[in-house]
């Protein structure tokens, strides 16, 4: 089977056309249809760079091209300035996601991958934004409350229970429930990899876990209540225990950590711009990349395209995973 992904090009002034653009080159002639969505002229603006010799054409999912894209008209000309955070390069990216997102849901693409974007840019704009993830949930119908972010990079692939918020709200807002529907969708994300039934491995909310009560009680209250419950469902949790003591043994498929850099940090540091950051909970198989929109060197032709590359390859399994030939 051809796997068919859309890649949504992300901030048009950051580097996400050139990565996407490279990564669909790369592609082209292989068992990987992609599907560049964002603004035409933005796309050719780049494929004239970086895939010469390769036919753009329009995306047909009744006729594949080696390089194909699906127009989105949301970005004037004008506004077209790489290396620039502007409110309208914002509202760019969100439609360029809602397309291929759509894309996904109508069965015309098999996965999505989103390329770097920019909250600023895009609450700039007015559009409330923490994540790709939230931004599916609401693109698919998707409970927030049940979405999940799953950082994979180096053999490590960790889950966050919280993400764009403060540490202060994130504490606030962590209870039994979020940990729980957190460890079932890392179990669900793992079987859309091909893993089977998963081990999890819980981390913290405290250092070494509260050690009974000594650091806080918050894992006494909340942890171990909600690994008894995953138990229960069958789902082979450990912990809560600390995250440096887990992430030390690496006994376990996936791990689920309680706040953003507990999760990015070890990810960051093992493998530094090569990571795929999968949307986990929602009925698309959606992942960003694990870097951000470089706007220092947008434009410029030597954004490296390895991060896109890495996802449409974890993103083609998963999609072989689900729709077997």
């Amino acid at each position: 089977m051809q796997s068919r992904i859309a890649i949504a090009i992300g901030d048009p002034n950051g580097i996400g056309p050139e990565i996407a653009v490279k990564a669909a080159a790369l592609a082209a002639g292989g068992s990987l249809q992609a599907v560049l969505v964002g603004d035409e002229h933005v796309i050719r603006h780049y494929a004239q760079r970086h895939a010469a010799g390769i036919a753009l054409q329009p995306f047909d999912p009744a006729r594949p091209a080696a390089l194909s894209y699906a127009a989105v008209d949301a970005l004037a000309p004008q506004d077209f300035a790489p290396g620039t955070v502007s409110a309208a390069a914002g509202r760019a990216t969100v439609a360029y996601a809602a397309e291929a997102v759509r894309l996904a849901m109508a069965g015309a693409v098999h996965a999505v991958v989103g390329c770097p974007h920019s909250e600023t840019a895009i609450n700039s704009a007015g559009i409330p934004f923490s994540g790709y993830p939230q931004l599916v949930a609401e693109l698919t119908g998707t409970p927030p409350g049940k979405v999940f972010l799953m950082l994979v990079a180096a053999g490590l692939r960790i889950v966050h229970a919280t993400l764009h918020e403060s540490v202060r709200t994130a504490l606030a807002r962590i209870d039994a429930d979020l940990v729980v529907e957190a460890g079932l969708a890392a179990a669900q994300a793992g079987r859309a990899l091909g893993l089977g039934e998963v081990t999890l491995g819980v981390f913290g909310i405290n250092p070494h876990a509260g050690e009974d009560g000594l650091f806080g009680d918050e894992d006494e209250r909340i942890g171990k209540p909600a690994v008894r419950r995953l138990r229960e469902m069958g789902i082979a949790a450990d912990g809560p225990l600390g995250a440096d003591l887990l992430l030390g043994q690496r006994r376990h498929d996936i791990y689920l950590a309680m706040f953003h850099d507990q999760g990015h940090i070890p990810i960051k540091l093992l493998s530094p711009l090569r990571a795929s950051a999968l949307t986990v909970g929602t009925p698309v198989l959606f992942s960003s990349v694990g870097h951000g929109s470089a706007f220092d060197i947008a434009g410029q032709g030597v954004a490296d395209p390895v991060s896109v590359t890495e996802t449409l390859a974890l993103l083609q399994r998963a999609a072989l995973t689900r729709n077997p030939a």
